[in-house]
């Protein structure tokens, strides 16, 4: 038998690492307690913040440092090089969100986005990007990543509730003593 395997993608990927996905709120809104969202292919920071420093030097001007809750980095490296400037990282526990990238810039001060989990779905990866660009958004980035989780939680007792009813929605009743569910001993069902 013989197998072929393609190294190139990942090759490729690490020559040219995919493009941030970023959603920002709009430059001339009002500052809010987000400045919009990041969404990481992966929880490798030195891979992943070359890329969204690039992207936002063109916007906010020089990064000069990030900061993460260390909670979930596994990995945090003390700087990351990027175009042609090191970007210093840090890590506070107590005091930073840690669902929240702080960053530092040259022309604009400091900028706070939500970090969407790199395994989230699309769906709510863009409700959440979404939702964290918006100017009127008044929730903390820990509080949008609640409000997502609480609505996958809703989902999924709705998929339950209607899968429920599509198979019939009631317990097999008990041949011997009808309208009694199956496995239940008479006494548990008052008899």
């Amino acid at each position: 038998m013989t197998m072929t395997t393609d190294h190139t993608s990942a090759t490729n990927e690490r020559l040219f690492p995919p493009p941030a996905r970023v959603s920002l709120t709009p430059a001339n809104a009002a500052l809010g307690l987000l400045d919009g969202a990041w969404w990481p292919h992966s929880r490798d920071l030195t891979r992943e913040l070359p890329a969204l420093t690039e992207a936002l030097d063109r916007l906010w001007g020089r990064i000069t440092r990030v900061t993460v809750n260390p909670h979930l980095w596994p990995v945090i490296p003390r700087k990351v090089s990027v175009g042609g400037h090191v970007v210093k990282v840090g890590w506070f526990i107590a005091e930073q969100d840690p669902h929240k990238l702080l960053l530092i810039c040259e022309d604009v001060g400091r900028r706070d986005l939500l970090v969407v989990p790199p395994q989230t779905g699309v769906t709510a990866a863009a409700r959440l990007m979404s939702a964290a660009a918006d100017p009127h958004n008044t929730l903390t980035a820990t509080g949008l990543m609640a409000q997502e989780a609480a609505r996958n939680a809703a989902e999924i007792d709705r998929t339950l509730e209607e899968e429920w009813e599509s198979e019939g929605g009631l317990l097999a009743t008990s041949p011997e003593l009808p309208g009694t569910p199956t496995g239940f001993p008479r006494q548990a069902v008052g008899v």
